[in-house]
């Protein structure tokens, strides 16, 4: 390491956001541009480079954090960009979107704050741009095996550019209009703005990845004709079934699932309408669901002018530490975290009823109620208690004109017809069934990322079309040099 003294002298320092009144006008990423490339050499100082990097067992893709983290205490970037992108295909997406489970298995994390993994990361994705230390990497001769990839989100991209690197001729098949899943329709642009996905797939065109917007496998395109067109299938379609709230008042006009929310407001931003139809302008708004997804509606809300907005986590407030007892080290713990939009939330005093910045901890939906012409206009709640039992005396109600329920995903959508033409067997749970190598029930059918594994995080859904990427390589060819970060087996560290 550059400082063997660098985590004992060194405080964390985190990318500074820009103040909540400045952003909350706009959609740009909420962080100070150029102010973290001054502060991350230090920042990398602080990395122990320790003998068994937990920080690598605790991020699925396996990310070589010590050496670059060294790399960049000594300001070699194209060699840390290098040791970057041997592990992860897109850096900047993770150091924008992940939660950082790699920051909770830092060593340093045992009785000091982590080293700020993700924002070294971040810089090194955003200056290896800058200086072109990522060209594209089209293959050296190509192997004349063709591959279709269904889904353009993290894990369809990984895969493809994987595959299209070993030779494989692949396209990527996308139903929206534009490519990138909900990194494009479900990522408000504060979090990641698109440019940053534009760059990527333009690379991924230079290197010779085909790709097909507009087309839903299974009706736009039979999902047997797609089998016999292309040598191997990869199935990376997300979770997308999303999870309902069947409470008395649900029918009203006014609630709405996260997912119908969060595409018209980036539609907004990619300038295909003047104002969204769901727009929470001047209307009380509460997000039912207290993970992500409901921090993405709290912020989008903000920005679009709300009269107010709450939101409504069933679980109890976390405390500020980690519980050594139910989450020790290295697991990722469940600890109060404060997301930009709920810090934006606190500041402009969107929820005066909140317990804490715009969220009600240990509250759970008993009904809605609205007016005579069908409309939401409240929803009551109820206090909880551990095993979500309804707390006497408790009950209240908030004013709602508009309702978003971020509950989560159960599994693929089946509304296309995809599984169902390929006759794919099914977990109990409703994700895709798959073998150890990634193989589905059907042959030369893989099945990689949420469709598969379920609802997770962004490190496991690039970590899984690596993978996959590996297993239809050796499908295709015998054999595979190409990585393979995960089983489907793997599962995040907990004890």
């Amino acid at each position: 390491m550059a400082d063997p003294k660098g985590f004992m002298s060194t405080p964390r320092q985190e990318w500074p956001r820009r103040p909540v009144e400045e952003r909350a006008r706009d959609w740009d990423e909420v962080y100070v541009p150029g102010a973290l490339l001054p502060i991350i050499s230090k920042q990398a100082d602080r990395c122990m480079d320790c003998g068994v990097p937990f920080c690598h067992e605790a991020c699925p893709l396996g990310n070589l954090i010590p050496e670059w983290n060294d790399l960049v205490a000594r300001a070699d970037w194209r060699a840390a960009s290098d040791r970057l992108h041997a592990t992860n295909n897109f850096p900047e997406f993770t150091g924008r979107l992940c939660p950082a489970p790699c920051e909770a298995g830092c060593v340093l994390a045992i009785n000091q704050p982590a080293v700020t993994i993700k924002n070294v990361e971040c810089a090194i994705a955003d200056r290896a741009w800058e200086e072109g230390f990522t060209p594209p990497r089209p293959p050296e001769r190509l192997s004349g095996r063709t591959v279709a990839v269904i889904g353009s989100g993290p894990t369809g991209l990984a895969a493809a550019q994987q595959l299209t690197r070993a030779g494989h001729t692949v396209a990527v098949f996308e139903k929206d209009d534009r490519l990138g899943g909900l990194m494009r329709y479900g990522i408000p642009a504060f979090k990641m703005e698109k440019r940053h996905l534009e760059r990527r797939i333009e690379q991924m065109r230079a290197e010779g990845t085909k790709f097909r917007p507009s087309t839903a496998v299974g009706r736009d395109v039979p999902a047997d004709e797609l089998r016999t067109r292309y040598d191997a299938v990869v199935i990376a379609t997300g979770a997308t079934a999303w999870r309902e709230l069947p409470v008395v008042g649900r029918e009203l006009k006014g609630i709405h699932q996260a997912m119908e929310y969060l595409p018209l407001a980036n539609r907004v931003g990619e300038g295909d309408l003047p104002v969204s139809p769901l727009s929470a302008a001047g209307r009380h708004v509460v997000v039912v669901g207290g993970g992500d997804t409901g921090a993405d509606c709290l912020g989008t809300a903000v920005r679009e002018g709300a009269a107010s907005v709450t939101q409504l986590d069933i679980y109890a407030q976390p405390g500020a530490e980690r519980d050594e007892d139910t989450e020790p080290w290295p697991t990722y713990p469940k600890v109060y975290r404060m997301s930009a939009a709920h810090e934006e939330a606190r500041d402009l005093r969107t929820a005066p009823a909140a317990d804490a910045d715009a969220r009600l901890f240990a509250a759970s939906t008993l009904r809605f109620t609205g007016d005579a012409d069908g409309q939401v206009r409240a929803l009551r709640l109820v206090g909880v208690d551990e095993q979500r039992m309804p707390l006497a005396g408790t009950e209240r109600s908030l004013p709602a004109d508009l309702v978003l329920l971020a509950l989560g995903f159960s599994g693929p959508d089946r509304e296309d017809g995809l599984v169902d033409q390929l006759g794919l067997a099914l977990e109990p749970r409703g994700t895709i069934a798959r073998d150890d190598g990634y193989a589905t029930n059907v042959p030369g059918v893989f099945a990689a990322g949420d469709a598969a594994r379920g609802q997770s995080l962004i490190v496991w859904a690039i970590a899984e079309g690596r993978a996959v990427a590996a297993a239809v390589d050796r499908y295709l060819m015998g054999e595979s040099r190409l990585p393979a970060p995960v089983s489907p087996r793997d599962r995040p560290m907990r004890i």
